[in-house]
């Protein structure tokens, strides 16, 4: 089982920054006005986002969703405000959980719990732990027990220190909050992509290996399943390339020279040549212990082996990328057909819209987040899928993403047959709150609710010339998404308070 713990992606947020000149020292200094600072506008109260819809199943689901991830809101003497993230009773929050849940916990106004989450793994990484943090800190701000004996002596999966890594640079892009460059942060990014993968990495090849002495300290995967057989699962190469993209990017913005960029693109590259099993026409899961590559492992059952190369956005797009995604809905069909155990536990299927939408497959993102809103889904009440389900909303089928270049911000829908209209309200993004609706028929709306002017990045699924703003046409833009879906989008300037609506015409 998985460790319990355009802008059309966010790996092209991290490209677009990256191949881009360094931001010049005036735009850092707008970047750091960005935190929650006195001079910002009152973000709404936690809680506030809306959301209205002709779908009764979406509407229904975010109303249990909401209030789900709500009750899951917890205040600590010892550490501050928090929610819960690991399995439900153990008062505790997970590495890879929390790194999953941010997005929809920003969506709800829970950022500023998020970053103090974050930061207590940031803060706890040590050499006496081989440059590990704490899996699973509790709410009284210790190692949940059941993960951690003593530094000699705990459980932890290699991904882990990778997607926080990768988490506290999306929260970043989504918050404009600039604690996560303070010192506590950067410490803790500079020591994985470091000396954490100096530590690990074995057998000196740039990856991370797990080793039968390791036992359970260094596990080569998330899917706990198979800690004494994988050493090095697909899901901890991907979740590495992550991070080199993530803090090239976050070194970029302080106008610092990094190698991190190049490392990415060399393990990207290593994956697809290496990794690639032209005769099954898939990836290999899993480098073994014995050394050699496995087609799976059993690595198919908790689903690393496909998800994490998807959502982290390591597949080489074209024909390997749509090779993968006809494979997970392939696995989701037979999942649906056996009643679960396919794709794993409910931690699994998480993970399943995000990589349908982030690829455009919106049929398969659609179909997969519903289920998950179903009061019949077992252990629906795990928070990940609460809160997961709200990111969803949000980032996949709304398609609202803010950019590495503040103040704009995209909007991409991704409606299906199922739902003729669909809106979003106080929506909190960097500085400002936002609403967005969204018909079938091809029209987008985005009111400014508070905050600064922004460039809104209006696309639509269309491939046309033209486009319709406020009942004018005016000329398009034609790019290609993550998927290989055609978009035309138009840049248009939103003032505070204005709303303005963009269509197909």
């Amino acid at each position: 089982m998985i460790g319990t713990t355009s802008f059309a992606t966010r790996r092209e947020f991290l490209s677009s920054l990256m191949t881009a000149a360094a931001l010049s020292k005036d735009m850092l200094g707008q970047l750091a006005r960005l935190n929650f600072v006195d001079d910002a506008p009152q973000k709404p109260p936690e809680g506030t986002l809306e959301f209205a819809s002709s779908d009764t199943a979406l509407v229904e689901g975010f109303r249990w969703a909401k209030a789900q991830a709500l009750a899951y809101r917890r205040d600590s003497p010892a550490i501050g405000p928090w929610y819960e993230a690991a399995l439900p009773g153990r008062n505790a929050f997970c590495m890879r959980d929390v790194s999953h849940m941010s997005t929809g916990a920003q969506l709800l106004g829970l950022g500023p719990r998020t970053r103090n989450m974050l930061r207590q793994f940031a803060q706890h990484i040590s050499a006496s732990k081989k440059w590990c943090s704490w899996w699973e800190i509790t709410g009284d701000g210790n190692p949940a027990p059941v993960d951690y004996k003593s530094d000699q002596n705990f459980w932890y999966d290699l991904p882990a220190n990778f997607d926080v890594v990768d988490a506290c640079y999306r929260q970043w892009l989504w918050s404009g909050d600039n604690a996560y460059l303070d010192d506590v942060f950067l410490n803790y990014y500079r020591r994985t992509v470091t000396d954490y993968v100096k530590q690990w990495d074995h057998h000196h090849d740039g990856l991370l290996e797990h080793l039968p002495t390791d036992g359970h300290m260094g596990i080569g995967t998330y899917d706990e399943d198979l800690t004494d057989d994988v050493l090095v699962g697909a899901d901890l190469i991907a979740a590495q390339y992550a991070a080199y993209e993530a803090f090239a990017a976050i070194q970029h913005a302080r106008n610092e020279q990094t190698p991190f960029a190049a490392k990415a693109r060399d393990l990207k590259s290593l994956y697809n040549s290496k990794w690639w099993d032209a005769s099954r026409d898939c990836y290999f899961a899993a480098i073994g212990e014995d050394g050699k590559f496995h087609p799976d492992l059993k690595a198919s059952t908790g689903g690393t082996d496909i998800q994490f190369p998807l959502y982290f956005g390591l597949t080489d797009s074209g024909p390997k990328t749509q090779a993968s995604l006809d494979e997970l809905e392939k696995r989701l069909r037979l999942d649906s057909a056996t009643l679960g155990g396919i794709i794993g536990g409910v931690e699994g299927r998480t993970y399943l819209p995000d990589i349908f939408y982030q690829y455009g497959r919106s049929r398969s993102g659609y179909s997969v987040l519903v289920a998950l809103m179903n009061p019949a889904l077992k252990r629906r009440e795990y928070p990940e899928v609460s809160y997961t389900v709200i990111g969803n909303l949000g980032a996949g089928l709304m398609g609202i993403h803010p950019s590495p270049r503040p103040p704009q911000i995209e909007t991409y829908p991704q409606l299906t047959a199922e739902t003729e209209w669909a809106s979003l309200r106080h929506v909190p993004v960097g500085r400002n709150v936002i609403s967005v609706k969204h018909t079938h028929s091809g029209a987008t709306t985005l009111s400014n609710e508070s905050g600064p002017d922004i460039a809104w990045r209006a696309s639509l699924p269309v491939q046309s010339n033209t486009l319709v703003v406020d009942g004018s046409r005016v000329p398009a833009e034609s790019a290609t998404r993550a998927g290989g879906i055609t978009e035309s989008f138009h840049v248009v300037q939103v003032r505070s308070g204005e709303t303005r609506v963009v269509s197909v015409g």
